[in-house]
C-alpha cells in the first residue's frame, strides 16, 4: 500500500523540479540528510569568517606589538604596559617569557646563563605558543571532517533516494523518463548539497591551515629572538 502511494506521489508531484520542490518530494531520510548538510554548510561558513577575522586581528596586533617591542624602549616598561595576561598571542609569548625571567632574577640572582633557567624560559615560550595556537585552531578539525565526509553523506542520501524511487517506479510498472527523472533528480540533489558543503570546507581548511602555520612560525621566531635578548641582558649584568 505504501509503495503504491509513493508511486502515485512520484507520478503526480514529479513535475516540480525546483530546488524547493525537489526537497519537498524527497523521502524523509533524504530530507534529514539534506538538512544536516545544509546545517553543516552554514556552520562551515561561520567558522571560515570567524577564522579569517581572527587571523587578521592577531596579525594586526602582532604588527603593533613588534613595533613597540623593537622601538628601543625598556622591556620592563613594555611588560608593565602589556600586563601579565595580554589578549593577543605575541604579547602573551612576551609576557610568559618576561614573567619567567623576572621570577628567575629573584630566585637565581639574574644568572640566566644557567641551563635550567634558559630551559624554563624556553619551556614557558613553547607552552604559550602551543596554547595560543590551540585556541586559534579551534574548529579546524570540524572543517577537515566536513570536507572529507560531506560528499559521502550526500551520496548516502542519493543512494537511499534512488532505492526509494525505484521501488515506487516498480509499483507503477512505468519506466517513462517523465516518471523516473524527478525521483532521480531529488536523490542527486543530496549529493549536490554534500559537495556544496565539502568544497568550501576543503578550500578554507587548506588556506586557513597555511595561515595558521605561518603565524605559528612567527610566534616561534619571536620567542627565539626574545630568549636570545634575555640571555644577552643576563650576560651583560653578570659582566
Amino acid at each position: 500500500m505504501d509503495r503504491a502511494v509513493d508511486a502515485v506521489n512520484l507520478g503526480t508531484a514529479g513535475g516540480d523540479l525546483s530546488l524547493w520542490g525537489l526537497f519537498m518530494q524527497a523521502d524523509i531520510v533524504v530530507k534529514l540528510v539534506m538538512l544536516g548538510l545544509l546545517g553543516a554548510s552554514i556552520w562551515v561558513w561561520t567558522i571560515v569568517f570567524e577564522k579569517w577575522s581572527s587571523l587578521r586581528s592577531v596579525n594586526r596586533a602582532a604588527d603593533g606589538f613588534e613595533d613597540r617591542f623593537w622601538s628601543g624602549g625598556s622591556l620592563d616598561d613594555l611588560f608593565d604596559r602589556e600586563g601579565s595576561n595580554p589578549n593577543h598571542p605575541m604579547a602573551a609569548v612576551f609576557a610568559a617569557a618576561m614573567g619567567e625571567w623576572r621570577r628567575s632574577v629573584r630566585v637565581a640572582g639574574a644568572d640566566i646563563s644557567h641551563t635550567s633557567v634558559r630551559e624554563r624560559i624556553d619551556r614557558a615560550i613553547a607552552v604559550t605558543v602551543q596554547r595560543e595556537m590551540d585556541r586559534l585552531e579551534r574548529w579546524m578539525v570540524f572543517l577537515a571532517s566536513i570536507g572529507a565526509t560531506a560528499p559521502f553523506i550526500g551520496l548516502f542520501g542519493t543512494v537511499w533516494g534512488i532505492m526509494h524511487s525505484f521501488s515506487a517506479i516498480a509499483a507503477m510498472h512505468n519506466t517513462n523518463l517523465a516518471v523516473v527523472a524527478p525521483g532521480i533528480a531529488e536523490a542527486l540533489f543530496a549529493t549536490a548539497i554534500g559537495l556544496v558543503a565539502a568544497i568550501p570546507a576543503v578550500l578554507a581548511y587548506n588556506q586557513i591551515s597555511t595561515s595558521l602555520t605561518r603565524f605559528a612560525s612567527r610566534l616561534e621566531n619571536f620567542g627565539s629572538e626574545f630568549g636570545a635578548i634575555l640571555s644577552r641582558q643576563s650576560e651583560e649584568r653578570a659582566a
